[in-house]
């Protein structure tokens, strides 16, 4: 069986706050990459709930954040309809990604 890693380092100030993150994920290319931001969730199907990792650095931009949450909504609308070929469901995920572009002023 061939594994694979996913890794994230986190360097942290005095009060635990990241300032600077790198990932790595040799398999898709990426060797050392610099980022502010990540979101990690996982399924603990015992408990039937998501887990998450929510981290962003302290100096991640606010506007960079609405984007970042806007991608990651259009992304699930597209990981939703591959998962369970809902379009009608991804349509309306799609909606409201779009609707909270405008309503965080990152689209008009």
């Amino acid at each position: 069986m061939k594994k694979t890693k996913i890794v994230i380092d986190v360097e942290l100030d005095d009060n635990h706050v990241p300032e600077k993150m790198f990932w790595k994920a040799e398999d898709g290319g990426i060797k050392r990459q610099e980022t502010k931001a990540a979101m990690i969730s996982v399924w603990d199907s015992k408990a039937m709930e998501a887990l998450r990792i929510d981290l962003w650095t302290k100096d991640m931009p606010v506007d960079e954040m609405k984007r970042f949450f806007h991608q990651i909504l259009v992304s699930i609308g597209h990981t939703y309809e591959r998962a369970t070929s809902e379009e009608d469901v991804a349509q309306w995920i799609a909606e409201m990604a779009e609707e909270f572009a405008v309503k965080s002023a990152i689209k008009m």
